[in-house]
């Protein structure tokens, strides 16, 4: 079984895989390292475009294994025969503290004390605070679930969102009536068809004065217009890891509009991210070579 993983250090952080399995190393750039149509299961590179994987002539593949949790760049663009998988719970710790860490940061006003700190002025003064709040999270996945349960130290009110109301969860349709209610919305939802401009002008208008933004899941989902709009008039704040463009253009608006904290889509960039990815990619292998359903199967886009 011919496998083309995107870091060499995959290899080593698997251990043990099937001893069918030949493994080969391919980020995309020159030429595959074996012939396109021999590839069984493909690795692609984190964030990589599509394009150049489906240009080629991948006759044989059967699995792709993204090692990102949101598959929108891929979903829907493979033959109907080809598994995709994401790789759900290999982001979730650092997403879920990327988001914390963005609230308390935006909350407690960081970026203005490194501003002062870089111009050697002491800026004494008074902050927001996280303790209190009602923390809006749209997405009850797997990582939002760990966001729910890293949050619970900090003295506020979760409310969870998913597509379908279940117990503790409320549905999508009632976001008109929560979100007037909440101090932060975070949004941690896949990007699809449904979930795609779902940020837009009426809903940012639906949050309350002063209201937070946080943006660990796609650029798209949000109407960048609409969001600008909304932080240079000073109503509403936010915090966002992705953006839409991305990446973001060095004239873009976004650069400089108040009320705003960016991160470069580093969410999920962190040193512990490929040891969990790869053991993901090791366990699907076996599961795959003994004839086992796979884990984490897109469906839907989700």
């Amino acid at each position: 079984m011919q496998v083309v993983l995107a870091h060499p250090e995959g290899i080593d952080l698997m251990g043990d895989v099937p001893e069918e399995v030949e493994l080969h190393v391919w980020d995309g750039a020159a030429d595959p390292p074996v012939p396109a149509d021999s590839v069984e299961f493909l690795v692609p590179p984190l964030l990589a475009a599509p394009e150049r994987f489906l240009s080629l002539r991948m006759t044989n593949l059967s699995v792709v294994q993204l090692l990102t949790a949101g598959a929108d760049a891929w979903f829907g663009r493979l033959p109907g025969d080809v598994t995709l998988c994401d790789a759900r719970g290999v982001h979730s710790s650092s997403t879920s503290e990327w988001a914390i860490t963005a609230m308390l940061a935006a909350l407690r006003e960081f970026p203005r004390f490194a501003v002062a700190q870089a111009a050697g002025r002491w800026d004494h003064g008074s902050t927001d605070e996280l303790a209190g709040k009602r923390v809006l999270i749209i997405g009850s996945g797997d990582i939002g679930q760990a966001l729910g349960r890293r949050l619970d130290p900090f003295e506020v009110e979760v409310v969870r969102v998913a597509r379908k109301r279940r117990e503790g969860v409320h549905a999508v349709a009632e976001l008109p009536a929560l979100l007037p209610e909440a101090d932060i919305v975070v949004l941690l939802v896949p990007l699809t068809h449904a979930t795609r401009g779902m940020v837009d002008a009426a809903f940012l208008a639906r949050m309350t004065d002063g209201a937070l933004l946080v943006n660990a899941a796609r650029g798209p989902i949000v109407d960048t217009d609409a969001l600008v709009a909304e932080l240079a008039s000073g109503r509403l704040r936010a915090a966002l890891d992705v953006t839409d463009p991305e990446p973001l253009p060095p004239a873009h608006p976004l650069w400089t509009v108040p009320g705003l904290l960016l991160t470069p889509h580093v969410a999920g960039s962190v040193r512990g991210l490929l040891p969990r990815a790869y053991e993901l990619v090791a366990r699907q292998l076996w599961r795959y070579a003994e004839g086992e359903p796979l884990d984490n199967m897109v469906h839907d886009g989700y």
